[in-house]
């Protein structure tokens, strides 16, 4: 009888991870997850641990050596203070107005429009994202300048020389406009999802359109609300370039990016860029108990 050939080294690892499909899952999710845990992890460690070291004043060399003078410069002093209390404030601001323009057309796509309606508002909530992030700042600082199309537009009723350019309002009204459709996408996600039948249920009880929102829409969208307000939040928490070029205020990415570029001094700007991060942090909490991590 004829011996049977045995199998090679490749042939027989194959059959050990068909029969191990932990194994098939780690093997596939280790790269990935390995280059996240170096590159990304890896960052935010040197980032915390860069943060204790200090600046020599007399030789503008880091020195290595714990220390807490650059927490106790961010806290003493007031100017800091501000630029977080600003950023923080209008990042808050630029998320309220997004949920608010966010919900309506959310609402109408999900529940109003037809099929080519629908696909004609979603190819336009997406069609900014196809363009550069600069091209559309750039676009709003020409809308808001002085003798542009807003300008132009007050005019009309006599009201000349209206320009919102370098001030904080054109600020608030360029982050709306930048990330409202990544509020609109989960919203218009969590409206979808919501059962025909519960809102039927509502309109047989008696219930007006109005205490449907409040009392059965708006509780099922909020999850969905929570996760779009986490991508609106922590970008424009994050941002330092729509604030250089629409105004003349500094936010904390500002601040960084000029204490370790011009500057020099890489462990202040490492300490007071842990700023956002500790608020994220706390943010990531408060929307994980609204349940957004389960609408995103």
């Amino acid at each position: 009888m004829e011996a049977r050939p045995t199998a090679g080294p490749l042939r027989r690892l194959q059959a050990a991870l068909y029969r191990h499909r932990t194994t098939q899952v780690t093997a596939l999710l280790a790269p990935p997850f390995g280059w996240f845990g170096i590159v990304y992890l890896g960052s935010l460690v040197v980032l915390f641990i860069s943060a204790f070291w200090y600046l020599d004043p007399q030789t503008s060399a880091v020195v290595r050596e714990p220390t807490l003078a650059n927490f106790q410069r961010i806290l003493s002093d007031p100017v800091y203070r501000v630029v977080t209390l600003r950023t923080v404030g209008i990042a808050a601001i630029v998320t309220i107005l997004d949920i608010l323009l966010a919900l309506p057309i959310g609402y109408f796509m999900a529940r109003v429009a037809g099929g080519r309606t629908k696909a004609l508002l979603y190819a336009a909530v997406l069609l900014p994202l196809w363009a550069s992030y600069l091209v559309r700042v750039y676009a709003w600082r020409v809308i808001l300048s002085q003798g542009g199309f807003v300008d132009w537009l007050f005019g009309l009723v006599g009201l000349k020389g209206v320009a919102l350019g370098y001030s904080d309002l054109s600020m608030v009204i360029v982050f709306t406009y930048l990330w409202l459709p990544y509020m609109i996408l989960p919203v218009y996600a969590g409206f979808e999802r919501i059962p025909t039948s519960l809102l039927e249920a509502s309109s047989d009880l008696g219930a007006k359109g109005a205490t449907t929102i409040r009392r059965v829409i708006l509780p099922l969208a909020l999850p969905a609300i929570a996760a779009g307000s986490i991508f609106t939040f922590s970008l424009t928490l994050g941002d330092y370039i729509t604030p250089a070029l629409v105004s003349n205020t500094q936010f904390i990415g500002n601040v960084v990016y000029e204490s370790q570029g011009v500057a020099g001094n890489v462990p202040f700007a490492a300490a007071y860029a842990l700023v956002p991060v500790l608020v994220m942090a706390i943010y990531l909490l408060v929307m994980r108990r609204l349940g957004a991590f389960e609408a995103v």
